[in-house]
């Protein structure tokens, strides 16, 4: 099927007299005849649901159409977006390991790997995504277990090179996990480029409403974990805590990355999405594709003005034909660079500040990516943990403004942006 058919039918297929959408399964738990048929749930022996905190009906339905649209062979939905990255990492690296990441990510994700998951034992490397091939690959250590980054950096609209990262990652053994969140599959499908495992927030356009917090985790089925058993015995050898199960024997290349997250770590930390959630996710990619379209066309538009303002005093947008990235989004993004825009207003902090106060129909909010216009101050909120030194490293000046370009009449936006640096 087409992109856009999947987005509507991937997933789930009703049978006769079945409902048509995906029902919302609002169970806590399920009910079997015999304590043995349980049991073989419990000893991974048979397919089937018993918790929904491990797994629900609802939730894999969206999962495998996300997966379909991805092009994945295995996929999870989580609570947040935040837990997705999380689970992609750990589910590979403990205590005593290292992982190198791109400095331009998101302000969470990179506390979450600086300081939490530091804290937990695991070291973390950042470079500039920009960086030359033998920059990238002097970062790597023999202990190093994945190498990570996104598509489009938040808010750094930062386009990765993801062939050179999976070059590197591979060159080392280790899986290119991407964060495809701002990208989304419609506008680029990182298994393509080489990369293992693709992350999202699935708050932001997958869902596009501002509606449901959570993630996805999607496994391209393409990394040989048993090529490097020794570096993954996580994976490659048996668990104990599941009768000594050996997850890349049991399920495959294509199913033991996405099954341990699920029967391990779900299990343990309970990230679970709520079956209403998904259900509402699910709603909202039927209609991916036409937002998208949208979203890109009405964020070009507004570049492109923000570029002759005489009050702004530079813009980053990758569809842009003068922006660094404008070669790696043809390449990576030919259907469009996402609703994004980032900008600088002159006066720096405070006249950002000002301007934002200013705005009547864009809102003021820690959010991103969807169907209604906002706008943020991240040197002030998202990535306000960060010194002047890791603001600079991930894109971020003190004067960025982050501008999320909704669906309302493009014009109708121009003119409260200009009304807005009237005010300045």
């Amino acid at each position: 099927m087409k992109f856009g058919t999947d987005c509507l039918h991937a997933g789930y297929r009703p049978a006769n007299g079945e409902p048509r959408n995906i029902p919302i399964i609002q169970s806590t738990t399920f009910r079997y005849e015999t304590s043995a048929e349980m049991g073989m749930l419990f000893d991974l022996e048979k397919e089937g649901y018993f918790y929904t905190r491990l797994q629900n009906p609802t939730s894999d339905a969206v999962a495998a159409r996300i997966c379909a649209l991805e092009g994945g062979s295995a996929a999870m939905l989580l609570s947040s977006g935040q837990a997705a990255s999380f689970f992609s990492v750990f589910n590979i690296a403990s205590a005593g390991d290292h992982v190198v990441a791109s400095s331009a990510i998101y302000g969470g994700t990179y506390n979450l790997f600086a300081v939490t998951m530091k804290r937990m034992g695991i070291d973390f490397t950042f470079v500039d995504p920009d960086c030359s091939e033998e920059e990238l690959a002097a970062a790597f250590r023999p202990n190093t277990k994945a190498l990570f980054g996104e598509t489009i950096a938040n808010p750094a609209l930062t386009v990765l090179d993801i062939e050179k990262f999976a070059k590197a990652a591979h060159a080392h053994g280790v899986p290119l996990i991407v964060d495809n969140t701002f990208a989304t599959p419609y506008l680029c499908r990182p298994f393509e480029w080489g990369a293992d495992i693709v992350t999202h927030s699935t708050t932001k356009y997958l869902d596009g409403h501002a509606a449901t917090v959570g993630g996805a985790i999607v496994d391209s089925g393409n990394f040989d974990w048993e090529k490097y058993a020794d570096k993954y015995p996580g994976l490659t050898t048996p668990d104990d805590s599941y009768h000594g199960i050996t997850y890349t024997k049991k399920f495959g290349r294509g199913g033991a990355y996405i099954t341990k997250a699920v029967a391990q770590l779900m299990r343990d930390f309970g990230s679970t999405p709520a079956p209403m959630n998904a259900f509402l996710l699910g709603l909202g990619i039927e209609t991916l594709p036409l937002r998208m379209e949208k979203h890109c066309s009405n964020a070009l538009a507004i570049a492109e003005h923000l570029e002759k303002h005489p009050k702004v005093t530079w813009v980053r947008y990758a569809g842009l034909p003068g922006d660094k990235y404008h070669a790696l989004a043809e390449k990576y993004l030919p259907k469009g660079a996402c609703g994004v825009v980032s900008f600088g207003v002159k006066g720096g902090r405070s006249a950002a500040e000002q301007f934002m106060n200013g705005l009547k129909i864009a809102s003021v909010a820690t959010h991103v990516a969807d169907a209604k216009t906002c706008v943020l101050h991240p040197a002030s909120a998202t990535h306000r943990q960060m010194n002047d030194e890791e603001l600079a490293a991930a894109g971020v000046s003190p004067d960025l403004v982050r501008f999320s370009v909704g669906l309302e009449d493009v014009e109708d936006l121009i003119a409260d942006i200009d009304q807005a640096l009237e005010r300045v």
